[in-house]
């Protein structure tokens, strides 16, 4: 850390000093200085100089010896007290100083003290003014610890090293899920300015008017500077998504099948809600790849359930598919209209890079893994095996547990089945 600057700081004691104990001195003379300002046209220099050796004798020699002591035994003074450590709260590691944007000295110095560090403010302030530290003091929370002294804590403002801290944006999140996460996460490290913003006012204030937010800020874990706000955050994490997308739509292959970068965050935004398994990235891919290519319905349920909004209750029924909708892929060919959540790095390396397969086909086994299949005859045998006989046994066994518990027989344990 940056030691406190002595001599400087000495130096403007001295002179702050030094003003207070020649003001009664210097407005003595005023009056004789502007008579003999008033008078000096046509004077020899050597006569005003003459007034001048009368003027310091006047002061005296001892004076002036006496007033450079007390002004040195001050500046002493202070220079030990600002290099004597502070009181910090007792067993505490370290404590956090947080400084808002624009705060002024004193609001500075109120902050330390509310923090449970013991600051004499008004010697601190002027440690302040006198280092000119209030001209680089960055906005933002600055880490104290024990044994640090005034200087070490001036020092350590007007260094502008401010603690940094981790944001995490979930693989899959929505745009809105990550809103909130945004807004829970506000206070000591970051304020809240878009709070009362609409999506397309964030997206006109990150640089992308119009687009629709959904897909568009990068799943990552970042690491930010404290004292920033969440449009920074936004801003930062938008061009993140918006720079690699474009990095890695250069590198398609072949048999990607989308036409244009949008489309690939689309697609992506699929296989990342379609896939359980990381392993099955590419051949999901594959699929969505090779169903666009044949003209075939996606007939994705995720996109459907995020058409559904607020109304989806857990459970997507077969009225739901049958729903018209412009995210309803089952009853639309192609992509629907925007992403359905925001996208990870891999998700969108599996939309540009698909897996080479014929299959047009899959289902979830219920494990986290995927059953791919060529053929409707195959997809339908598979849906029946990992699908609807478990749901069945698993019906089946709950309508025996009833009637058991009807009969008054004891319960056994409850077993568990495939969904539905």
């Amino acid at each position: 850390m940056p030691r406190f600057p002595r001599t400087r700081f000495i130096c403007g004691v001295l002179l702050d000093c030094a003003k207070e104990r020649l003001r009664p001195v210097a407005e003595h003379l005023r009056p004789a200085a502007e008579q003999m300002e008033s008078v000096s046209n046509g004077v020899p220099r050597r006569r005003i100089r003459q007034c001048f050796c009368v003027v310091r004798r006047l002061m005296g020699l001892p004076a002036i010896v006496g007033l450079v002591g007390v002004l040195a035994a001050l500046a002493g003074s202070a220079w030990w007290y600002f290099n004597s450590p502070v009181r910090f709260p007792a067993d505490a590691p370290y404590v956090d100083v947080v400084v808002t944007p624009g705060a002024s000295g004193r609001a500075i110095a109120n902050a330390a003290m509310n923090a449970g560090i013991e600051i004499y403010d008004e010697g601190f302030l002027m440690g302040l003014r006198l280092t000119g530290a209030m001209n680089s003091i960055h906005a933002g929370r600055y880490r104290m610890v024990p044994g640090m002294t005034h200087a070490d804590i001036v020092a350590k403002l007007e260094s502008g090293e401010v603690e940094s801290f981790a944001l995490r944006v979930p693989d899959g999140a929505t745009f809105r899920q990550f809103r909130m996460l945004v807004q829970v996460g506000a206070g000591q490290d970051y304020s809240l300015t878009a709070a009362d913003m609409t999506e397309e006012q964030i997206m006109d204030a990150v640089g992308a008017p119009g687009m629709h937010a959904e897909g568009w800020f990068a799943p990552e874990t970042y690491h930010f500077r404290s004292g920033t706000t969440d449009l920074d955050l936004y801003r930062a994490i938008f061009r993140e998504q918006k720079s690699l997308l474009n990095r890695l739509w250069q590198d398609r292959s072949p048999l990607c099948a989308v036409k244009t970068p949008y489309e690939a965050l689309i697609l992506a935004s699929l296989i990342e809600k379609e896939t359980g398994r990381p392993e099955d990235r590419g051949l999901v891919s594959s699929v969505f790849n090779n169903r666009l290519r044949a003209r075939m319905p996606l007939q994705t349920d995720p996109s459907v359930i995020y058409g559904l909004g607020d109304q989806f209750d857990g459970k997507l029924t077969k009225k739901h598919l049958q729903t018209p909708g412009p995210y309803n892929t089952y009853l639309n060919g192609g992509l629907p209209p925007s992403p359905i959540c925001l996208p990870s790095r891999a998700s969108l390396e599996a939309a540009l890079q698909p897996v080479k397969s014929h299959f047009y086909y899959f289902v979830a086994r219920g494990d986290g893994t995927s059953q791919f299949s060529k053929s409707l005859q195959e997809h339908n045998r598979a849906v029946e095996k990992y699908q609807k006989r478990p749901a069945r046994i698993a019906r089946a066994k709950a309508l025996a547990q009833k009637r058991k518990e009807a009969a008054g027989q004891p319960a056994g344990p409850r077993q568990s089945g495939g969904q539905p």
